[in-house]
């Protein structure tokens, strides 16, 4: 039997129960062991490795995808405490800018997002959104920006003649961040070092793909994964794949 392409994976797709919409899904993905590494080896996305600094994918701040994503982040903003917040200070005069583009995007502090606590600070390295979540019961995505939730999953739609809509959910890869995703010292969906958690990816963003795609699509592909598990051994990730 021939081997797949190293870059291969494996998708699916299925019309939407009530739209004039096609979902294609990143079946090899989804079923992938991928977890966050955040301060667990994350080397971050800087030009070069920097696990030291516990900066992720935060180096650069976050993209608001629209006025009710920056509304909400702004009303999360103003509950957050000193100790939960590295820079609120800072953050109290506003937490977005436009950047050259004219895009909304979260302010920086000392060259990363506003929102990112550095090593040293109390209440440890990281989004200071995502403590307060934890902090208080909250779902993390309920009070990050949207794309910061969402990574490292990504939905695209494109509008076919007659109005017919594709989305695709799949992985977001470097090309995703534009022309500086190519300096990326590492990126992790592309690394073994990421592919280690315990669960597959779509039980472990189970909330983050149910909100991307509505609770009766979600429905739908879970029991196909499911089936899918069972039926046969997935296709490995490429970033894990053995090559022969």
């Amino acid at each position: 039997m021939p081997h797949a392409p190293e870059s291969a994976h494996e998708w699916v797709s299925f019309a939407d129960p009530e739209e004039d919409r096609t979902w294609m899904f990143d079946v090899t993905f989804l079923l992938s062991q991928w977890t966050c590494i955040f301060g667990r080896g994350c080397q971050g996305v800087l030009t070069e490795p920097a696990p030291e600094m516990v900066q992720g994918c935060c180096s650069y701040g976050a993209h608001f995808t629209n006025d009710e994503d920056l509304e909400r982040v702004e009303k999360a903003a103003a509950n957050l405490t000193a100790d939960q917040w590295q820079f609120a200070k800072r953050g109290r005069k506003g937490i977005s800018r436009r950047d050259r583009h004219g895009n909304l995007v979260t302010r920086q502090a000392d060259d990363a997002c506003i929102f990112l606590n550095r090593p040293g600070f109390p209440a440890g390295p990281g989004c200071a959104l995502h403590r307060a979540a934890l902090d208080t019961g909250q779902r993390p995505m309920d009070l990050k920006p949207d794309v910061c939730w969402q990574l490292p999953l990504r939905r695209e739609d494109h509008v076919a003649d007659g109005g017919h809509v594709i989305s695709t959910l799949g992985q977001w890869d470097r090309r995703h961040w534009g022309d500086g995703g190519a300096e990326f010292a590492w990126w992790c969906t592309e690394e073994p070092d990421a592919f280690v958690g315990d669960r597959p990816v779509y039980r472990e963003m189970a909330d983050e793909i149910e909100a991307l795609t509505g609770p009766e699509v979600f429905a739908m592909l879970r029991e196909f994964l499911k089936k899918r598990e069972r039926r046969a051994t997935p296709l490995p990730h490429p970033a894990v794949r053995v090559r022969a």
